[in-house]
């Protein structure tokens, strides 16, 4: 059972790994397609992210660990010197406000369509077709059959993650993230759904969680289990014949990483039919930081706090309409509008014109 702190809300200081906070507040990865076609993030960038350094942490957009796994477009890499200088703006930026940034590492796997990797097949544990549709530059195309990884190949994006973790720490961030949720390869790797592979990475739940626990590993190598995360979303976007036991795994096997926190994104506000997963079970089985994502407000969020079912609170997209988001929640609002519309691309409208409280009150 998760312990009662009623003594705690969003605004009591905390620690994530060997990180000191001055609130449980965490700025959720937002992708917001404001980075150009090489990937490299810009001044544009470093001033969003800067205008957002009061959060406890921020969480960077998700980030692609290699040329492979790029699949959205104009989101940002951590495999060239130039996102790597790139990132530096960022993560100065963030520093000279005070701020802590970790980065979140990302491969898509079979999400990847062809024509942002040269038309070549994207990749998967297995040659199955993502449902739906992909972005490119031409639009929306609908997804391509992938084509199933050997094992040499595994083993491959596994150094990527790492040499990703090792480009992190040369940009200056203060941790990594392993984005294990949504649709996106640790996923495919996990969900039975995607995975129909019948050798050491395919089958049980061991075989099929073996690959996510491979690449905590090799971040852990790098940075030490104390500055890496992992971010979870049991009932987003793919199925598993056994969700529940499926993550409780999961979950329980993190515990012997001892990794700055787990995020678990519990609700999406793009999706209304979700699977019925019992959160607080897995809240219990985790026994260290715990992250909870998921259409919070300022009354949910203290509560999960007070009542132990979260240590920390992450929010997207509050964050994007209200830069000062921390300061707002701690005044009970007011807070902007946003605009959906700027919400995954365009220019510095619905990026950068967000008012905080001092601008609006001046």
């Amino acid at each position: 059972m998760t312990k009662k702190h009623d003594d705690l809300s969003l605004f009591s200081p905390g620690k994530l790994g060997s990180l000191e906070t001055d609130s449980r507040v965490i700025m959720a990865a937002l992708t917001r397609a404001r980075v150009g076609r090489d990937g490299v993030p810009t001044e544009v960038n470093a001033k969003y992210y800067a205008q957002r350094a009061s959060a406890a942490m921020i969480i960077s957009e998700a980030t692609a660990i290699s040329a492979q796994g790029l699949g959205w477009v104009d989101t940002p890499g951590i495999f060239t010197e130039e996102q790597i200088k790139g990132w530096q703006k960022v993560t100065n930026a963030v520093h000279r406000r005070g701020g802590k940034i970790f980065i979140q590492l990302w491969h898509m796997g079979r999400e990847v369509h062809p024509d942002l990797i040269g038309g070549q097949a994207p990749v998967a544990p297995s040659p199955i077709a993502a449902v739906g549709e992909a972005h490119t530059y031409e639009g929306k195309k609908p997804y391509a059959v992938p084509r199933a990884l050997t094992y040499d190949e595994i083993q491959g994006i596994i150094a990527d993650y790492k040499q990703a973790a090792k480009n992190a720490l040369k940009a200056g961030f203060d941790g990594v993230e392993l984005h294990a949720a949504g649709p996106y390869l640790p996923a495919q790797f996990l969900h039975d759904s995607s995975n129909h592979r019948t050798d050491a990475y395919g089958g049980s739940v061991e075989n099929r969680a073996r690959f996510t626990f491979e690449v905590v590993s090799a971040l852990c190598e790098v940075w030490g289990s104390n500055r890496v995360g992992i971010k979870l979303s049991p009932e987003i976007s793919l199925t598993d014949s056994n969700a529940q036991e499926t993550y409780l795994y999961v979950v329980n096997q993190l515990n012997r990483y001892n990794l700055a926190y787990l995020q678990m994104m519990e609700r999406a506000w793009d999706r209304d039919n979700q699977p019925d997963i019992d959160h607080a079970q897995l809240r219990n089985t985790y026994k260290g930081r715990y992250v909870a994502n998921g259409m919070y407000d300022l009354e949910s969020a203290n509560s999960a706090i007070a009542d132990g079912s979260a240590d920390y609170i992450s929010f997207g997209r509050l964050f994007i309409s209200n830069p000062d988001l921390v300061e707002r929640l701690a005044n009970n609002g007011p807070y902007n509008e946003e605009d959906m519309s700027s919400f995954f691309a365009g220019d510095e409208r619905g990026y950068l014109d967000y008012p905080s409280l001092v601008t609006q009150n001046s």
